[in-house]
């Protein structure tokens, strides 16, 4: 079904998708948001607004979305159900639908443990392909779960994230497989540094037909200094850095790293764009919003026409 979704919209068009990340601010400084938005504008076909993630307290991401939209920018919702349960979840994608949010991605979330409120109850009432389902299932059956009817069902495009590294890495298409079957009208990937590895995925994928029935988006995250690279590869889960790079990063003068990060951001956008199947990027430049137009024009992708922002 058709959506008014202007990612849907860019993505049918065949170009070269790009979406980017926008973590809201820890507290409720809408000036904040507003100057990361701004950086943005004119770059990008959606933005995701992040929620609460690596579990740390933010504002919603819901009312984020509110405020980029009025900005001028095609919002992404990131759900997680670490924090609500299926009641709430429901009612968001109402709330969400209602106030001009076209897209959703659905997530599991971080674990409280990793965040600032360690003593937090998780909920995890649906898992994130449950959540998925859900939200197909509102938009094309018309129904929440149960089977009660919507008045109004909010025609969202909906989207999920995939790991194609993490273990066990044979099972990482089967994965993809389940998610687009509940639903997934496209994905966005973990950040790729490992391009080899995200290659035989995508390869997988295609010979699955998984790339004729969803939207891939390749995730891209810019490494701003050597120990950023060693602490993701040796802390963050499902991670994979070759050892290549991090040498390539420490063997940089410390002053020149996030140059040098930056510039390998670049030559993987310009290997995924190469890749079969890869529908685009997601730019998740962490913090650093303000250099997505720098990374994009070092690889060539361009800004955005005005009518698909």
């Amino acid at each position: 079904m058709k959506t008014e979704s202007l990612l849907e919209k860019a993505l049918e068009s065949g170009k070269f998708v790009v979406t980017a990340e926008c973590g809201p601010p820890k507290g409720a400084d809408t000036e904040i948001l507003i100057k990361k938005g701004k950086s943005l504008l004119g770059w990008v076909d959606a933005v995701n607004v992040t929620d609460n993630q690596t579990a740390i307290v933010r504002m919603s991401s819901l009312a984020a979305c509110s405020i980029l939209k009025q900005l001028g920018h095609e919002p992404i919702l990131q759900m997680v159900t670490r924090d609500r349960n299926r009641i709430a979840l429901q009612s968001d994608l109402f709330g969400a639908y209602a106030l001009g949010v076209r897209n959703v991605l659905c997530l599991t979330g971080d674990h409280q443990s990793f965040g600032n409120q360690k003593e937090a109850v998780g909920v995890f009432d649906l898992d994130s392909v449950q959540l998925l389902q859900t939200a197909h299932d509102m938009r094309e059956s018309g129904i929440i779960i149960g089977g009660e009817a919507i008045q109004g069902p909010p025609q969202l495009f909906v989207g999920a994230a995939e790991n194609p590294f993490a273990d066990p890495v044979d099972w990482r298409v089967v994965r993809l497989g389940k998610k687009v079957r509940a639903g997934a009208d496209f994905i966005q990937t973990q950040c790729i540094y490992n391009l080899s590895r995200f290659e035989t995925f995508m390869t997988q994928a295609k010979d699955m037909g998984l790339t004729e029935k969803t939207a891939i988006l390749a995730g891209v995250t810019p490494l701003k200094t050597a120990g950023m690279a060693r602490y993701m590869a040796t802390k963050v889960a499902g991670m994979d850095i070759p050892e290549e790079l991090i040498s390539r990063m420490a063997n940089t003068p410390k002053e020149k790293q996030a140059e040098e990060g930056i510039k390998i951001a670049v030559e993987t956008i310009q290997r995924v764009k190469e890749i079969p199947g890869v529908a685009g990027i997601h730019l998740m430049a962490i913090e650093w919003e303000h250099m997505v137009p720098e990374i994009l024009q070092a690889a060539g992708v361009g800004n955005r026409p005005p009518e698909v922002v």
